[in-house]
């Protein structure tokens, strides 16, 4: 698989928060539609199914790149205080240790050191989003951590060594949210700091590939930022897309409120 038609796109997601879909949350259910709405449209993205989806989730971090090898990945329920029924979501997609193997050597060549995990499970970062795009749960899955260091520019490079996986089958999927403050969420009143940090969001993103990198590198410059990520973990899944799109230029493929708040998807490729 290497010709431009056959490319994989590369997208960046928000999966909202906790399991929302698959339980009354008590969410306005406008909103629930819509965002579930974009995120069903994910199984139609590409021409034929992906050889593989990499899930780079906001909620796993290691010290290294680390790797899921399980051919049969169990669930992790990361998330408490929800209905039973929270606890009882299957997704029983297989996982492809071959893709794995080729992420490590594609992070080992770029200088990265790796760590693989063959325990882990699925998070709500992959789950949610993914059993809404694919709910026969028939395409292989795996994730890929995030940095404890949290450093944009590693997550850009983690990204750019990933590239060559689009021409392999391979659908890269960033999950976290543009906007992530828990205490505003749970409070409200959040919608115009949302706003502010999403206009510069939608404007980086689409950006050419030189000055997006500079500009999400200083993402902590931006208006709102630290109102918006008082933590950056659910962000630095932009960077990883943004890293694998390469030359590829970036378009907002969904954009809505969300528990009140702006969010946007961005989609490379």
């Amino acid at each position: 698989m290497t010709d431009r038609d056959s490319r994989m796109p590369v997208v960046y997601i928000p999966h909202g928060g906790g399991p929302w879909p698959f339980v009354d949350m008590g969410l306005d259910e406008g909103e629930v539609a819509k965002l579930a709405g974009y995120l069903r449209s994910l199984g139609s993205l590409t021409k034929e199914p992906p050889r593989a989806v990499l899930s780079v989730s906001a909620h796993w971090e290691e010290r290294v790149p680390t790797v899921m090898t399980s051919a049969r990945p169990p669930m992790l329920y990361d998330y408490y205080g929800f209905p039973p029924a929270s606890y009882e979501i299957t997704w029983p997609a297989p996982g492809h240790p071959q893709v794995a193997r080729r992420v490590v050597e594609l992070l080992r060549s770029a200088g990265f050191e790796t760590a693989t995990n063959d325990a882990r499970g699925f998070d709500h970062g992959t789950f949610v989003p993914l059993k809404l795009a694919y709910p026969d749960a028939d395409v292989p899955t795996l994730q890929l951590s995030l940095l404890s260091s949290l450093d944009p520019t590693a997550h850009l490079r983690l990204g750019a060594a990933l590239e060559p996986l689009r021409d392999e089958g391979v659908l890269i999927v960033g999950s976290g949210m543009s906007f992530h403050n828990l205490h505003v969420l749970r409070g409200g009143g959040g919608r115009g700091v949302s706003e502010t940090f999403d206009a510069w969001l939608r404007e980086v993103a689409v950006l050419e590939r030189g000055e997006r990198a500079e500009r999400l590198v200083a993402w902590a410059k931006a208006p709102a930022a630290r109102e918006a990520h008082p933590r950056e973990e659910h962000l630095l899944p932009l960077m990883v897309t943004a890293g694998a799109a390469g030359a590829d230029r970036g378009k907002i493929a969904f954009g809505d409120l969300y528990m009140g708040v702006h969010i946007s998807a961005v989609q490379y490729g």
